[in-house]
Order: C-alpha cells, then structure tokens, then sequence
C-alpha cells in the first residue's frame, strides 16, 4: 500500500482499493496533477471528453438555471427587475448555506434528514437567547452555532462509533429536535428577531462604495491567486491550464462579481423617496463561507482525506486515515453550516416558530446539493455545487411566485428537477465507471 502524491490512498497496481474509481477528484484541483502542460483546445477537448465520459460536474445546473432564466423572463417582465433579482439573493442565500453543510456529508455518501431541524432550533436559541436573556447578538449567535456544532457531534459519534445508519440516526434527530424546539418556544408560539444586525442580514445592504471595494479586492484576489498558482505548476513541471485558459477564467469571474455588484449598487426602490442600493449582507456572508469551505475542500489534508474516505473507506482506512474522525468532523460541519442557515432564514422571516427547519427545507437543501453537482453516492462534489443549486431552487420557487402558480405547481416542478439530476447523477457515475474516470 502506498499513498499518491495527492494524498489519496491506492495500491500500487491500481486495484480494487484504489479509490481512482469510487473517490474520482476530477472535481478537485488534485486530480490535475502530472508533468505534462496542455494547450486551450487540448483542454477543450479534454473538457469535452470527460462530460462524454460522465463527468459532467456543475455543467446540467449551469445549463438548467439558464434555461429558468429565459422561461421566466419571457414569461414574466418582473423576474429580472433589479428588486426582484436582490430578493432571489436573499432567498437563496438559507437554501445555499444549508446545502453547502450537507455537501460535506454527501461526500461521504452519508445523508443528515436532521440538518434543517437543527438549524431551526440553532435559530430558536439564538432568539430567546436574546429575547428572554438580553445577550449582544453575537454571543446569541456562537450560542446557535455552538448548539448546531453539538449536535453534530453527537450524530457524528453514533454514526461514527456505534455503527448506526446515517438515515436511521439523523431521522431520530429530526424527530427529536422538533420536540425540542416545540419544548423551547411553547405550542403555537414563535419568537421574534428584532436584533437590528441579524436583522439587517437579508433586509439591509452594504453601502454602495464598500460594496465595490469589497468586490475589487475579490477579483484581485482570485487572479493574483490564480496566477501564483500557474506560475508554481510551471515552476514544479506539473500539468497546468495554458495561460490563456486562467486568463478566462478570471475575465469571467471579474464580469460576473463586478456585473452583480453594479447591478445591485443601482437604486432599485420603487419609491422615489426611500432609495434602496447595494448588496444584501447576506451575499458576503455566502461568499466568505464559500471560500472558506472551498479552501478547506481543495487545498487541505481534512479535504483529500474526505474525497478519499467518500470514494473508498476501506482504502482510506488502510492508508492510515482515521475514517470515523472524518465522519464526525463532517456532520460537525454540516450541522454548524445548518444552524447558519437558521439563523439567516429567521432574520428573512422575521422570527422563528416551531415549524422552523421543518417542511421541505431539507429536501430543498438535499435537491441543491445534488442539482448543482455532488453526487449522492459520495466522494464527488465542490461546496460551488451548493450555491449553484441552490440558486436554481430558489429561481423555481421565485419564477413559479411571480407567475402566481399554485404551490402544488412548485412542488411538481421541484421534484422533476430533483428526479432528473439524480438519474445524470446515477448515469454519469455508470458512464464513468465505464470509461475509468
């Protein structure tokens, strides 16, 4: 047994204990790693290859989410009204946040039906926390995110250490936290968020000026990133994208950060006289956890070890990675990332009941981790397959409103397009393992 220079296990002949088939990085930014450069067009074509080999990635929800967008433009002369897109925003940032945490399970091919619960009772505590013991609002919210935090550890344990089934542990959790909340808040109650920061999380914007600075500084960021990185590749003779290729990407990345912020930074009140500009706090919160989660994902030992574990636990464990530490850390994570996401969505609705969590929050959240990417079989997925998803949900729910369909028309749609990236889930990982990608 020997551990690749991508810190993933595999035998020295490639054989069943690699995890080249089950754990498949092309989604990482490891899996890339050999002495030889390629041009555009080689890209290109390798690009190609590998979505006709199966390894399609985020492609279907980019494709989809463009398709909703033309369907409710033409349909709707509201949809791309500057207040409209701010409220598609803030309505997905809960949806994001929520299936960002649960990417972090699924690359295990492990589930958490508890994640939306536990979120709504973080929120719950954060409140009251607030409400009946007049704490400052942050030490309300490392409350919530402590409470969030341990229930995700003690999920972890039972799964990790009794050898439980994830369904069977995290159903009992979202049937248990429900009485919580219920026990917490009182039958038929809710309480109130009128904290004006938490608050202001999904109601107020960033002032214009530091909005625009905030997004100059990320673009800098990412092509100084970018470029340091290719000059490394090339310095170390390690495959790398031609120039050209990490020059595009951060042109489209500048037009897409830069073109939402002068979008939003345009006033878009429909009265003259109280003028609403800027970016919702909530985009920040979402781009600074998604770069932190990416970061984690891509560029640390706990990342490689947790597509390795998803891809093959029997390998991981054979190359000395502590299988049920991972399994553990990662329910932590999903859990602190839901009682986020709790919290956001309470400051979106003003207070939080004792349905909070409940419903279809989690299955939203499940839907766009999957619709945007991670594949529910583990090993394979970014925490961008999260925002990706998470925006077509939202586009769903936000199109179908301003149409005035009826719910159930939400619900049917929602679920096709639930179904169908679940079967390209299931068909490219046959189509993969097919070719041996």
């Amino acid at each position: 047994m020997s551990t690749s220079t991508t810190g993933t296990p595999s035998t020295d002949k490639g054989g069943k204990d690699s995890p080249a088939k089950g754990a498949s990085l092309a989604d990482t930014d490891f899996a890339h790693d050999s002495t030889q450069a390629s041009t555009l067009m080689e890209s290109l074509r390798g690009y190609v290859a590998r979505v006709r080999g199966g390894d399609m990635g985020s492609l279907p929800a980019i494709l989809g989410l463009a398709v909703l967008m033309v369907v409710f433009g033409l349909a709707s002369d509201q949809f791309f009204s500057l207040l409209n897109m701010a409220n598609l925003v803030v309505q997905a940032g809960p949806i994001c946040l929520l299936a960002m945490g649960l990417v972090f399970v699924l690359l295990l091919g492990q589930i958490d039906l508890s994640a939306g619960v536990a979120g709504g009772l973080s929120a719950a505590m954060t409140a009251l926390a607030i409400a009946d013991r007049g704490l400052p609002w942050f030490v309300a919210v490392l409350a919530g995110l402590l409470v969030g935090a341990v229930i995700g550890l003690l999920i972890g344990l039972l799964v990790a250490n009794l050898g439980i089934p994830s369904f069977v542990v995290t159903l009992a959790f979202f049937l248990g936290l429900q009485g919580v909340i219920l026990f917490a808040i009182g039958q038929g109650g809710s309480v109130g968020v009128e904290d004006p920061v938490l608050r202001g999380l999904t109601i107020s914007n960033v002032p214009v000026p530091l909005g625009w600075a905030a997004a100059v500084v990320l673009v800098v960021a990412f092509a100084a990133g970018s470029f340091l990185r290719y000059r490394t590749q090339v310095a170390n003779k390690l495959q790398h994208h031609p120039l050209s290729l990490v020059i595009l990407r951060v042109v489209v990345v500048a037009v897409i950060v830069l073109g939402i912020t002068g979008l939003l930074s345009i006033n878009r009140s429909l009265n003259p006289f109280f003028p609403i500009a800027g970016i919702p706090y909530v985009l920040p919160l979402v781009v600074v956890l998604l770069l932190v989660c990416t970061f984690v994902l891509d560029r640390t030992t706990f990342g490689r070890h947790l597509y390795a574990v998803g891809g093959n636990a029997e390998a991981a464990r054979r190359a000395g990675i502590n299988v049920a530490r991972m399994q553990v850390a990662a329910f932590i994570i999903c859990s602190t990332l839901a009682a986020v996401s709790g919290i956001v969505q309470s400051s979106y609705t003003g207070g939080v009941s004792t349905a909070a969590g409940g419903g279809n929050t989690l299955l939203y959240a499940v839907g766009a981790a999957v619709i945007g990417g991670t594949s529910l079989f583990g090993g394979r997925g970014r925490a961008l397959d999260a925002i990706l998803g998470g925006t077509v949900i939202a586009t769903i729910a936000n199109g179908l409103g301003l149409l005035n369909q009826s719910a159930y028309i939400n619900f049917l749609v929602t679920g096709i397009v639930l179904l169908v990236a679940a079967g390209v889930d299931a068909v490219s990982r046959r189509r993969r393992s097919a070719s041996g990608l």
